[in-house]
């Protein structure tokens, strides 16, 4: 891509540095096609993928695709990923719902970037036996249960995984619609889904000191409109810390850069584009000059913590650029 198609904000980030960061994302992919956290560390299906997201939006495809072909590559035959991998090898066996689900957002947004029809063909297969393991795993009320171990054995909702996959089943259903294949049962299931995140709270654990479970029933699209603003004002001082960024556990003294560009994407998706933007530079100062990004500060003694400059983090960074900045055809994944 040309620098004018790349993300930038302007007085914030240029096309050029956000670039760097997608290279740092690029320079820690594995030979297969893997992103890990870090360099030498695990990777897990949602974080790779948000990765590939990423890389995607600044215009590495070719790292990109192959991110998604370790993506197909890795599956299981009953649609499922293991939780973890390190070096090739399965760290963790079991599975996590929400993780497999997010395979159909970052397919449809290489969709929505590229127009790829080939690709789209590919990667359905894919999507499709994905989704229909996830949704097998969905309780009466709706609400999915989140983790799975080798003996079948589901555990219980939780509300930011539950959130995330209402998210993923409206883009397999669009990627569906796209290819002439409509999902109806998929699209029940969705409309489930999202009556139990916006009227039965007390179907899910209960996490809220956890700043994902405030804002994820908004980034997913389950509540727009005054619910959406009224769920923001109603935690906000909980979890944003001024001129830093917004605590990942409400009760701890430390920002996450990954969060505070999910709540940048959130408040974009509801139009509170001002207070976006403000906290997209706030959380800037987690940044490296190679582009990369340090997962969060504590704040009362100002140390990084944890101590690494994670992929996922730099990946949430230039996701909240493309939306907030515009720029490529996917950058209204989140706001539709």
């Amino acid at each position: 891509m040309a620098d004018a198609e790349i993300p930038s904000v302007p007085g914030i980030l240029t096309a050029g540095e956000c670039l760097r960061t997608a290279e740092s994302i690029a320079a820690a992919q594995e030979s297969d096609g893997a992103i890990p956290w870090f360099p030498g560390g695990h990777t897990d299906p949602w974080d790779h993928i948000e990765s590939a997201m990423a890389l995607t939006a600044a215009g590495l495809l070719d790292e990109a695709r192959a991110a998604y072909a370790w993506s197909a590559k890795t599956q299981r035959a009953d649609g499922s990923w293991p939780k973890q991998f390190r070096a090739g090898v399965i760290e963790d066996p079991d599975t996590d719902t929400n993780f497999c689900a997010y395979i159909a957002t970052g397919v449809w947004h290489y969709i929505l970037s590229t127009g790829d029809a080939v690709f789209a063909a590919d990667m359905w297969p894919v999507v499709r036996t994905a989704v229909d393991f996830v949704l097998t795993h969905q309780a009466p009320g709706g609400e999915i249960h989140w983790s799975t171990g080798p003996d079948g054995s589901s555990g219980e909702a939780l509300l930011t995984g539950s959130s995330s996959i209402f998210h993923s089943l409206h883009c397999a259903i669009a990627l569906a619609a796209h290819l002439n294949r409509p999902q109806p049962a998929w699209a029940a299931a969705a409309h489930r889904l999202g009556d139990a995140l916006r009227h039965r709270p007390g179907s899910f654990l209960d996490k809220s000191r956890y700043s994902m479970d405030w804002y994820y029933p908004i980034l997913s699209g389950a509540l727009r409109g005054e619910p959406a603003h009224t769920r923001i004002r109603s935690h906000w001082p909980d979890f944003v810390v001024p001129d830093l960024g917004i605590r990942c556990v409400s009760d701890q003294p430390w920002v996450t850069g990954a969060e505070t560009c999910e709540l940048v994407l959130t408040l974009d998706a509801i139009g509170d584009t001002d207070r976006a933007r403000h906290l997209f530079s706030n959380m800037q100062h987690l940044r490296e000059s190679d582009g990369s990004y340090w997962t969060g500060l504590v704040f009362t003694d100002g140390k990084r913590w944890p101590e690494e400059r994670t992929t996922w983090t730099a990946a949430a960074m230039i996701l909240a650029a493309d939306a907030l900045s515009r720029t490529t055809p996917a950058n209204a994944l989140f706001r539709h």
